[in-house]
């Protein structure tokens, strides 16, 4: 008989993360996780797509910050989707650029983020396209099936759908606390709790 206790199906860090043991993380040393953050099953994050610059000659032998993606506080990353960083052609070599999320983004089942830039308290639907250095500002909600073309920028307050995107609406005054995640994060991990009704 084992002592040791069974293996949960997340794995739990100090800073309270929760990632799956089935999501992929690609080069996990050039991804940052701010804390508390759930990456559900099959969710894919592609931290091997980094800079591939060579350091200047006048760097003062400083190692290269080479953080691919960055993500907030209070994240939550559901089944099937991926997070890759956009690339471009810098200077004549075809290079990747830093892709960041802020606090309390909920990224949908089947979702690709491209974005170079994702604020905080942003819900992106189902099955979303996030093309390559969008910039999607805060407290912004991006309905499911919706395809944000490359380089667009999506203003703050903003409800997003169609296919390419614009912007339908805005968000209603005193609606922002639909976009916090505190509970969502509770009901995930080995010991989840049950959603408040």
């Amino acid at each position: 008989m084992s002592r040791r206790p069974p293996r949960g199906e997340y794995i739990e860090t100090d800073t309270g993360n929760k990632v799956a043991r089935k999501a992929t993380l690609v080069g996990t040393q050039n991804i940052m996780l701010g804390g508390k953050t759930v990456i559900m099953p099959e969710a894919m994050i592609r931290g091997d797509l980094v800079r591939t610059l060579q350091p200047s000659p006048s760097s003062s032998g400083a190692a290269p910050n080479n953080t691919a993606v960055a993500i907030g506080r209070y994240c939550f990353l559901s089944r099937g989707c991926c997070l890759r960083p956009p690339g471009r052609l810098y200077k004549g070599l075809f290079t990747y650029m830093p892709l960041r999320l802020g606090d309390h983004v909920f990224v949908g089942p089947g979702s690709v983020v491209q974005a170079a830039t994702v604020g905080n308290y942003v819900h992106i639907g189902a099955k979303v396209a996030i093309g390559e250095f969008a910039i999607i500002k805060d407290y912004v909600r991006i309905l499911d099936d919706t395809v944000v073309p490359p380089n667009m920028v999506i203003p703050s307050f903003s409800i997003v759908a169609g296919q390419p995107a614009r912007v339908i609406g805005e968000v209603p005054e005193g609606g922002h606390e639909a976009f916090e995640l505190r509970e969502l994060y509770k009901t995930v991990g080995n010991n989840p709790q049950p959603a408040p009704v």
